[in-house]
């Protein structure tokens, strides 16, 4: 594990619910759906490399490091940032497990600035489930993208407004509808910042970004009145998951949705 153990505060810090993470998110169907959707975007997008190459790749607030393992036990050199050191250590323990060697930071992803060397550059960048919880989102991607190769890619992952709207709505929540649903506790894994994705689309353009590909995470899942089916019928609904989540409407009814970019060739990067 890294030995650069340092941390800003600014953002949210899971620290103190890095366990339920674990039980939450990725031990459950909805975590299962998520893991299984975004390994197969992930490989398209390694695929549109050149092969035999190893890869540089940094996955900014990684967390627990699932997929930053999977990327090291294909040969490729993995950096992970993450502010909380629960989170690191857990990613630590999955790195031994799965004897890969990951690069551990301990930062929030707006100081990597302090702990990268001077003209660090990636070719592969992972941003999943973050730019939900940061206050300046234009800012971080800007950050990140001065940190891609020429012809480097993206792979950024956000909480849907529209979904969580929707869903709050077929609740029955009206009040907290037109309340503006504000977040009523600090402390849960309910987002602050849910993302409208045509802005999220525009504010990728504004930076010169070209999109490769869009997929809805959980496209039907959350909206099951049969919570036991989840379950139940795990496997004919992860098919269903498979078959709908890269189409229109349907990616837009995703809890999370995952939209790969890569670099216009005329972008300039730190190399």
């Amino acid at each position: 594990m890294a030995d650069q153990m340092i941390s800003s505060f600014s953002d949210r810090n899971f620290d103190d619910i890095a366990g339920k993470f674990s039980r939450n998110i990725y031990g459950t169907t909805k975590g299962k759906i998520r893991q299984a959707i975004l390994k197969e975007d992930l490989d398209s997008l390694l695929a549109t490399f050149p092969t035999g190459k190893p890869l540089k790749i940094l996955d900014a607030g990684g967390g627990q490091g699932q997929f930053a393992c999977y990327l090291a036990s294909l040969g490729h050199q993995v950096t992970l940032c993450d502010i909380s050191a629960e989170m690191l250590q857990i990613a630590d323990e999955n790195a031994k497990i799965n004897r890969v060697n990951l690069n551990l930071i301990q930062c929030q992803v707006q100081s990597l600035d302090d702990y990268l060397l001077p003209g660090t550059s990636f070719d592969l960048i992972l941003f999943h489930a973050v730019l939900e919880w940061v206050s300046e989102p234009i800012a971080v991607l800007t950050m990140l993208k001065q940190y891609l190769t020429a012809e480097g890619a993206l792979s950024l992952m956000f909480y849907n407004y529209h979904a969580l709207l929707f869903r709050t709505v077929t609740l029955g929540n009206f009040g907290y509808v037109n309340a503006g649903m504000a977040k009523r506790k600090k402390k849960t894994l309910s987002p602050d910042y849910p993302r409208k994705p045509e802005e999220v689309y525009q504010w990728l353009a504004d930076l010169d970004f070209r999109i490769m590909g869009k997929t809805g995470i959980r496209v039907f899942h959350d909206f099951m009145v049969n919570k036991q089916k989840q379950q139940d019928a795990f496997e004919e609904l992860l098919t269903l998951e498979r078959t709908y989540c890269r189409q229109e409407p349907y990616i837009q009814y995703g809890r999370y949705i995952h939209v790969m970019v890569k670099n216009n060739l005329s972008a300039t990067s730190k190399d």
